[in-house]
């Protein structure tokens, strides 16, 4: 039986997740007088709060990263591959997709999912296997970025990646062997940015079923970056090659 609730932990996490308001809360667990925020948005929701020790809050969320503040809510549920496609956001015919491909460091998924949000990215798609579960860590890693994102988990990436593609996308992945530059990539139109995993990259069907294998120009000893990182590059390009596009059509 699948948990009715699960427990997010940190400032950020809470209040974005408050915010957001796709999550039930439950109750509020706190170590310290409640930002002001949170303390408002708990007033007019009734939510109950909980005074708890440091150690408490650190059982509770299971991390001594919690900033004294955690909450009882429900589990976050990711939006259904027909409606990221169908109600694609700001309902823009150039829809801009990222796709994690095996990621399974709580940490980068977090990173690249706020990355996702800042840059407006229309949908993100992460598999159902091989790759870090929507967790509360990753909430907080996402510094809560993850409750507003639109968050598709698919059983496979491939079939996903096919259904992109009869919508005109043109599917870019990130590779270290790609043979062309990322920003020689034309990413003004309808587009989806496929991230490999730490250490396997970009799996072997997925990359073959890239329009683009594309490489990040570097230049100094060392020659590989974190996927979050490589990630946040090439999601800002498309956001650079995008708003150009825009000037000029503005012109």
């Amino acid at each position: 039986m699948k948990n009715t609730f699960e427990i997010i932990s940190g400032i950020h996490s809470v209040e974005e997740a408050l915010h957001a308001g796709r999550r039930e809360f439950y109750e509020l667990y706190a170590g310290r007088p409640l930002p002001e925020g949170i303390a408002d948005a708990a007033r007019e929701k009734n939510i109950p709060v909980h005074q708890k020790s440091a150690d408490e809050l650190g059982r509770l969320a299971r991390t001594d990263q919690h900033q004294q503040i955690a909450a009882k809510v429900t589990p976050f549920m990711p939006e259904s591959l027909f409606t990221l496609f169908k109600q694609n956001g700001t309902g823009t015919s150039s829809p801009l997709y990222v796709i994690i491909d095996s990621v399974e460091d709580p940490r980068n998924l977090g990173a690249l999912i706020r990355t996702s949000a800042c840059a407006g990215v229309t949908g993100v798609i992460v598999p159902k296997d091989r790759c870090a579960p929507l967790s509360p860590s990753v909430s907080r890693a996402s510094a809560g970025a993850m409750e507003h994102c639109r968050i598709c988990r698919v059983t496979n990436l491939v079939s996903t990646m096919k259904e992109l593609k009869k919508s005109n996308a043109w599917i870019t992945g990130l590779d270290r062997k790609g043979h062309l530059s990322v920003y020689d990539v034309d990413m003004t139109g309808a587009c989806a940015i496929v991230v490999g995993g730490e250490h396997t990259g970009i799996r072997r069907l997925v990359a073959q079923n890239c329009d683009h294998l594309c490489h990040i120009p570097q230049f100094g000893a060392v020659n590989s970056l974190n996927a979050s990182v490589a990630g946040a590059i090439a999601i800002y390009e498309a956001v650079r090659q995008r708003s150009r596009e825009k000037r000029k059509t503005n012109c």
